[in-house]
C-alpha cells in the first residue's frame, strides 16, 4: 500500500486524469485506494476520474473477484486540439517509469533532457 501524502497546493503540469491513467498503466490491478494515495486525491475523486476515462473510451475494466483489472486504449488520441494526433501511449511514455528505471540505484537518475536533442 502507498503511504498517503500531503495534498499539493498550486498548479502543476500534469492533470489528475493523466496521473490516474499513469498509475493504472504502472499496475493494471492497482487499487483505487493506492491510486488515491499516489496521486494525492480522494478515493471518490479517483472513482470519478476512472468513470470519465471509461466513458470517453480511454479505459475499460473487468472484475475478477474483488479485483479490477484495467485495460488502457493506447492508440486513442488525446482530447484537446493542442495535442491533436498524440496518443495515450505517447503521453504515458513520459509519465510511466520504464522497468529499467525502477531497478536503477537511488540517485543515479537519467538526465531529464536525454532524448530531446532532436526535438524541434
Amino acid at each position: 500500500m502507498v503511504e498517503a501524502l500531503e495534498p499539493h497546493a498550486g498548479w502543476t503540469f500534469v492533470t489528475n486524469h493523466a496521473r490516474v491513467l499513469a498509475a493504472i498503466a504502472d499496475n493494471s490491478n492497482v487499487r483505487i485506494r493506492d491510486i488515491a494515495a499516489r496521486c494525492r486525491l480522494t478515493e471518490r475523486a479517483v472513482q470519478r476520474i476512472i468513470s470519465d476515462l471509461e466513458q470517453a473510451g480511454y479505459l475499460s475494466h473487468t472484475r475478477e473477484g474483488r479485483t479490477n483489472t484495467y485495460r488502457i486504449q493506447p492508440d486513442k488520441v488525446l482530447r484537446h486540439p493542442a495535442e491533436a494526433g498524440l496518443t495515450v501511449a505517447s503521453l504515458l511514455s513520459l509519465l510511466v517509469r520504464d522497468e529499467t528505471d525502477r531497478h536503477r540505484e537511488p540517485g543515479s537518475r537519467p538526465s531529464p533532457l536525454a532524448g530531446l536533442s532532436n526535438a524541434r
